[in-house]
């Protein structure tokens, strides 16, 4: 196996899907996209590093039983990094967690299981041969 970077072996991922509920798809998607690129950008980065996370994606999927935000997250510790979001008073962490109550319903403070793992295929990289 050929490693890109030092922690690359590290990294914990997951990908969490969260119904939206009825007539806040267009909310989420306003905010995710203010921290993406809007007037939340350095409030997120900056929650982001705090907690040790070194990727987060938001994708919106279109279902027949309504709209779901599948949010990909990685971390060397992804227990830490949940929970410090979970428990922060930093006022970016407080919004985001009031944010995640109006548009999925989800309470942080409550905890949250996570997804299982059940297909998790990585193409390795092939064997150098000398000829």
């Amino acid at each position: 196996m050929t490693i890109s970077s030092p922690t690359e072996l590290a990294t914990q991922t997951v990908c969490i899907a969260a119904p939206l509920l009825p007539g806040t798809t267009s909310l989420d998607r306003e905010e995710m996209l203010s921290c993406a690129n809007g007037e939340r950008r350095a409030e997120h980065t900056a929650s982001r590093r705090r907690h040790g996370i070194t990727r987060e994606a938001v994708w919106i999927q279109p279902t027949p039983g309504g709209d779901v935000a599948v949010v990909l997250i990685e971390a060397a510790d992804l227990s830490s990094a949940l929970l410090g979001i979970a428990t922060s008073q930093e006022p970016f962490d407080v919004w985001f967690r009031e944010h995640l109550n109006v548009v999925h319903g989800m309470d942080l403070s409550q905890g949250m299981t996570l997804p299982e793992t059940v297909l998790d295929y990585r193409a390795l990289p092939l064997p150098f041969v000398r000829r």
